[in-house]
This record gives C-alpha cells, sequence and structure tokens, in this order.
C-alpha cells in the first residue's frame, strides 16, 4: 500500500532503453527513438494504465497475460487495452530485439528451424520482408509460433500474436512513426535497414520461451 501523501504506484511502468538513443545509427536514427520510446511508447503505457483504473483484478496481471486474455477485458475497456496493452507489449519486445553492432544471421535451433520451416535463411528473410512491406497502413511484422510451427504474419495496430494464442519470437515495427523521419515512404528500405541491427542472440532466446 501507498504511503500516505505518495501515489501509487502505475500498473505497467515505461522500461528503459537497454542501449543509448543513437546506438542504433545510422539504421535507426537517435530522434526517431527519442520520440518513438519516449512519446508513443509512454503513452501506450498511460493509456493502458488509466484503462485498467478500477480493475484490480485485471491490474495484477502481466501485460503479457493481460493480452493473452483481450476477450475476458470488459468490453467497455476491451479496445483501449488492446491497442494500448498491445503497444506496451510490442514495444517491449520491440527494444530487446535489437542491438548496436547486430544483424547477420542467427544460429543453433533458431537456425536450425528457420531452415526446416522456409528452406534457407535468404527464403525468411524475403517472406519477413514482404509480411512487413504488404501490412496495409500502421501494424506489425511478426515471426511467431503458431500450433508448434515457426509462422510468418502481419497484425493490424497493435495487435499481437498472444491475442489469436501464438507466441511472438521477433517483431518489427511498420507504423510510420517508427522510421518517417529518416525514410518517409519507403517502408522498404527501413526494412532492409533494420535487419544490421537485428540481435539474434534475444530472439534465440524468445524462440527457446515460446517453445515450451
Amino acid at each position: 500500500m501507498a504511503q500516505e501523501g505518495t501515489a501509487p504506484q502505475a500498473t505497467y511502468q515505461l522500461p528503459a532503453l537497454p542501449y543509448p538513443l543513437d546506438a542504433l545509427e545510422p539504421y535507426i536514427d537517435a530522434k526517431t527513438m527519442e520520440i518513438h520510446h519516449g512519446k508513443h511508447h509512454a503513452a501506450y503505457v498511460a493509456n493502458v494504465n488509466k484503462a485498467l483504473e478500477g480493475h484490480p483484478d485485471l491490474q495484477k496481471l502481466t501485460v503479457e497475460d493481460l493480452i493473452s486474455q483481450i476477450d475476458k477485458v470488459p468490453e467497455n475497456i476491451r479496445t483501449a487495452v488492446r491497442n494500448n496493452g498491445g503497444g506496451h507489449a510490442n514495444h517491449s519486445l520491440f527494444w530487446k530485439i535489437m542491438k548496436k553492432g547486430g544483424g547477420g544471421e542467427p544460429g543453433g535451433e533458431l537456425a536450425d528451424a528457420i531452415k526446416k520451416t522456409f528452406g534457407s535463411f535468404a527464403d525468411f528473410q524475403t517472406k519477413f520482408n514482404q509480411a512487413a512491406a504488404t501490412r496495409f497502413g500502421s501494424g506489425w511484422a511478426w515471426l511467431m509460433i503458431q500450433s508448434g510451427k515457426l509462422v510468418i504474419e502481419s497484425t493490424p495496430n497493435q495487435d499481437n500474436p498472444l491475442m489469436s494464442g501464438a507466441k511472438p519470437v521477433m517483431g518489427l515495427d511498420v507504423w510510420e512513426h517508427a522510421y518517417y523521419l529518416k525514410y518517409q515512404n519507403r517502408r522498404p528500405d527501413y526494412v532492409a535497414a533494420w535487419w544490421n541491427v537485428v540481435n539474434w542472440e534475444q530472439i534465440a532466446q524468445n524462440y527457446a520461451h515460446a517453445k515450451k
């Protein structure tokens, strides 16, 4: 319980970036990171916290558990939770799967699973790029585990694979706010550049966790 005279801690907190704002230069510029994390992600956190006020049973859930049970969220706050809880979960994953000096190709079990499922890393990359480039409007491209198999799909807005019973392994934000300052309407250029900051070690951990 909060001490008298202090505000109670919010349900969810904006996570700190695991690297400086300019760490992903020149592929993702520092100004975009500043706005994306400090404004957009922060707004999702604030808005989902506001939506959950008066719902202590939901406030105690992790954001992943919250959006996994989106159909059980009261209808009057479901859209706000879907959009903002989804935004919080998506971005919390997104920051971690990037790093300075990233890129290349994965190794180990993830590499084997990608080759088995898609034929080669190049074929996987082509299919993922297509999912990212052809998502109409705002949304995300995902590598996920669905029914025990690796699948590439895109989702609209801030929807997350957890909302449909799948488990996210890797997600790419293709909202315009993720790239427009540097790439304007050239989304395919942003997608191509993004592969240079991919953190395969973290994605391999996500894959191992999602298989459980």
